[in-house]
């Protein structure tokens, strides 16, 4: 008898969220877009919301939603495709990426403290500045690629419920040594959040590297091609009914729509191979920038100048992703000229699209972000960010270099 072997994570992305053949034979699952399920008779409605075993399995797409369950399993099936134990995993999936952590963070954190990476996406920063402390939840900003640093925090508040970071950060792209970070948290009894949308799956996989929880906005790499708003979860199921995540999900009204769930799937069915070539532009990219006379710093975990290009080779694999971060000599003004000048890459914010996407942190998505939270972390005036996409790569140096000969 032949031996079953394991599927290539290539495979897995194609066919890992597929369960049931369709009644009618759809090569692909269907958009089930209904807003509610209809029962056969009052007593099955009644088993269904009592969940009683053998009972019908959807009631209500805010619920749960055929669509919405591939999705789920097939980022489960990533996210988790390295351990040797993928038993008792679960995805869930959100109508944004701000769903997905706001969501996790306040069934995790609420009562408790929160030791959040200083360097993080804007709006999420701004939730934990803002938002956290009126909902019962302290929280301190560190330079978690510092794991001494993490450590006195964790010495300084011992109610901290959960470790919040970046796999990659954004947008200075520091990395975080995610193993002994979640080593730490789990010293100290608490729970370690990764949000994996910069790296996605095929660079890294922060659950086989001990964290408890990882997040994603779904919009970008994951999705790919900038045609749908979405966010998801992993985790192990236990971790999730204990702080009663999916009842959150369901009374706070988070869960991904089908539409945006089936487009998020197929995306995934080529995020190998996307991230492969994105993953070879940024590299040549970088090392172009690298030695541009108004670039002051390149900041890609690729160069051996990154200062965790160690720690990132350890991490990830199949190379360093697609995103890159520089800072230009002259600052602000060099940084809006640049914005306004480029004519291939794209000025808009997001990320992890087939073109390439160019912003301004400064003046757009981290104009949000408190000062000194900004000056802590890296996020100065000049700095830029850049996710290159999958255009000839020469093309992308072209459209840099004649931008940046108007400053």
């Amino acid at each position: 008898m032949k031996t079953k072997t394991k599927p290539t994570f290539e495979s897995a992305a194609i066919h890992g969220g597929k369960r049931n053949k369709d009644q009618y034979g759809s090569h692909t699952t269907p958009i089930y877009q209904t807003s509610t399920f209809v029962f056969d008779d009052v007593a099955s409605g009644a088993k269904a919301f009592q969940h009683e075993e053998g009972a019908a399995s959807h009631v209500y797409s805010r619920v749960g939603n055929p669509t919405v369950e591939e999705l789920e399993r097939v980022l489960c099936a990533l996210e988790t495709y390295h351990l040797e134990n993928r038993e008792g995993y679960t995805g869930m999936a959100f109508g944004s990426g701000m769903a997905a952590i706001t969501t996790g963070i306040i069934s995790i954190a609420t009562g408790g403290h929160i030791i959040a990476q200083n360097d993080l996406y804007g709006c999420t920063s701004q939730f934990l500045k803002e938002e956290a402390p009126g909902m019962n939840m302290s929280v301190s900003f560190v330079d978690t690629s510092d794991v001494n640093k993490v450590e006195m925090e964790l010495k300084k508040n011992p109610e901290t419920k959960l470790i919040y970071l970046e796999s990659i950060a954004n947008p200075t792209l520091k990395i975080s040594d995610i193993k002994a970070i979640a080593q730490l948290a789990e010293s100290y009894g608490a729970m370690l959040m990764v949000d994996n949308t910069f790296a996605t799956p095929y660079h890294i996989q922060p659950l086989e590297l001990g964290a408890d929880v990882v997040v994603h906005s779904t919009t970008k790499y994951l999705g790919g091609h900038g045609t749908l708003i979405g966010g998801a979860m992993v985790a192990k199921r236990e971790v999730f009914e204990e702080a009663e995540t999916f009842l959150y999900r369901k009374n706070l009204g988070g869960i991904a729509g089908p539409m945006d769930a089936w487009l998020t799937t197929n995306g995934i069915k080529t995020l190998p191979l996307r991230m492969k070539q994105h993953n070879e532009n940024a590299m040549q990219v970088a090392q172009w920038l690298e030695d541009h006379p108004k670039v002051n710093h390149v900041f890609y975990p690729g160069l051996e100048s990154h200062p965790q290009h160690k720690l990132a080779s350890s991490m990830m694999r199949n190379g360093f992703g697609g995103m890159i971060s520089f800072e230009l000599k002259d600052g602000f003004e060099a940084g809006v000229s640049l914005m306004n000048n480029v004519e291939l890459c794209t000025l808009a914010v997001s990320l992890g699209t087939v073109d390439t996407l160019i912003q301004h942190p400064a003046s757009m998505t981290h104009s949000i972000v408190d000062e000194e939270i900004k000056k802590a972390a890296g996020i100065t005036e000049g700095l830029v960010r850049l996710s290159v996409g999958l255009e000839g790569v020469e093309d992308i140096i072209s459209d840099l270099e004649q931008a940046m000969g108007n400053f």
